[in-house]
C-alpha cells in the first residue's frame, strides 16, 4: 500500500468514500443519490478541492485506490457533524470494505495527520464525528483524539496536530 494526495480527479473516488463512511456500519443506510442530494453530506466534497482542502488516497501497489481520508475547513454557517471552529479543518475517512481491519485506517489517518502538519498552511488541530458503534472511534482514541462535545449519537473530536518535520510520503 502506498499514499499519494487526493487531486481534483479522486472527486469521484471521494464520493464513494463518503458514502462509505456514512454507512459504516454495513447498512446501506443512504444510497449515492440521498448523499449527494443531503447538503450536510454534500458540503464534505461539493468543489473539491477548495484552496485549503487537502487529503490522501491510499492505493495498492496496483496504483488501484482502496481508501482515503481529507480534511476541509467548513464556515460556522454552514457546519459539518464535527465542526468546532472555522479554523479546524473537519476530516473524513473511509476504505472500501474489503480492506477494513487490516491497519489501512490508521496509517490513512497518519498520512492526513503528516499532511495537515506539514501543508503550507499547517492545521493546529483537527476534528471530526464519530457516531456510537463505530469502531473506528477507538482508533481515534488512540491517535489522541479527544471528545469535545455530543451531537445525537455522536461525539465530536479534536486532534491538536503536532509538528512534522517531514512531508507526507509513501509507506
Amino acid at each position: 500500500m502506498s499514499f499519494r494526495p487526493a487531486v481534483a480527479d479522486d472527486a469521484d473516488f471521494l464520493w464513494r468514500i463518503l458514502l462509505e463512511a456514512y454507512n459504516w456500519n454495513g447498512d446501506q443506510r443512504f444510497t449515492a443519490e440521498q448523499l449527494a442530494a443531503e447538503p450536510h453530506a454534500a458540503r464534505y466534497l461539493v468543489g473539491w478541492p477548495r484552496r485549503d482542502d487537502f487529503g490522501v488516497i491510499a492505493q495498492t501497489d496496483a496504483g488501484e485506490p482502496i481508501g482515503a481520508a481529507w480534511a476541509r475547513h467548513l464556515p460556522e454557517s454552514d457546519p459539518g457533524y464535527g465542526f468546532v471552529a472555522a479554523d479546524v479543518p473537519e476530516l473524513t475517512l473511509g476504505l472500501l470494505p474489503e480492506h477494513r481491519g487490516r491497519g489501512h485506517g490508521r496509517a490513512l489517518m497518519e498520512a492526513l495527520i503528516r499532511a495537515a502538519a506539514a501543508g503550507p498552511a499547517p492545521a493546529a488541530r483537527l476534528s471530526l464525528s464519530v457516531e456510537d458503534g463505530n469502531p473506528a472511534a477507538h482508533l481515534y482514541t488512540a491517535l489522541g483524539f479527544t471528545p469535545v462535545g455530543r451531537s445525537g449519537n455522536s461525539d465530536t473530536m479534536v486532534l491538536t496536530v503536532q509538528t512534522c518535520p517531514t512531508p507526507l510520503n509513501n509507506r
